[in-house]
Formats: structure tokens, sequence, C-alpha cells
């Protein structure tokens, strides 16, 4: 995998702090185009997605002994590939044939789609895909 998750990110740490961060402890710069972070304050976490051969495992390790992240209470782990995503904001009544064309359509990842649940109280559905190269 590319990516790692970010864990324990409080609501007053800022993605530039854990750019910051994610600089010093690799060496790497994302004004560079090294890695991107993506902020998740729903779930306190952020994803850290590195461009190039980067060992995850090895940054996830030393970003958890870092004393500054330590100090944060932030921890790492290697993001794991996944088969299936949630997709939300999906309208009522929406057919799972629609949900399944959209998500093979080119133009929205063109993979193929193996199964639609809907969970229509959460106007959301888990799609999964053949392969794990069908969620990016």
């Amino acid at each position: 995998s590319t990516a790692v998750v970010l864990e324990n990110v409080q609501e007053t740490v800022k993605d530039y702090m854990l750019i910051m961060l994610v600089e010093n402890i690799s060496g790497l710069s994302e004004d560079d185009g090294d890695f991107s972070v993506e902020m998740i304050p729903e779930i306190r976490a952020a994803v850290v997605t590195f461009t190039g051969n980067t060992a995850t495992g090895e940054f996830a390790e030393k970003l958890n002994q870092n004393h500054r992240a330590k100090k944060q209470n932030i921890t790492a782990r290697c993001l794991e590939l996944t088969k299936s995503i949630r997709a939300e904001n999906i309208p009522p009544n929406t057919p799972s044939d629609y949900i399944t064309i959209y998500f093979e359509n080119k133009k929205n990842g063109g993979a193929q789609v193996v199964d639609v649940q809907q969970l229509p109280d959460e106007d959301a559905a888990i799609i999964t895909f053949n392969d794990h190269k069908g969620n990016a």
C-alpha cells in the first residue's frame, strides 16, 4: 500500500502541521509532490498517500516512535487495500443497477462491480469491486 492512516488527530491539528510532521519524519516534500495529506475530521484521522516507492511500514514505525507525534497522541498504521467503498448521499430509491453502471463507467473509475449493498436508512451503499484497483 502507498497510504498510511494517522489516527487520534485532534480537531485543533491543522493539515499543514501534519504535512510538516510527515516531511520531518520522511525527508520528503509535499510541495514536490512526494505525498499528499487528506484530513478526515469525522473520525479524527488523516490519510498520507505517498507517490513514490516509500517504505510505508518503515514510515509508520518512525512516526509511532516520534516524540512530537507521541506528545499529540497521533499513531500511524499502513492502510490496507480494500475491494469495497462506501458511497454516501445516494438519493432514496436509487436502483442498485444504476449504482453499478455509475461506478463501471470509465469517467467514474471503470471498475467491475461485483456487489452493491444499499443502506437506505443512511442514504448510502457499500460497493464491492472485482479487485482493489477499482476503488481509487
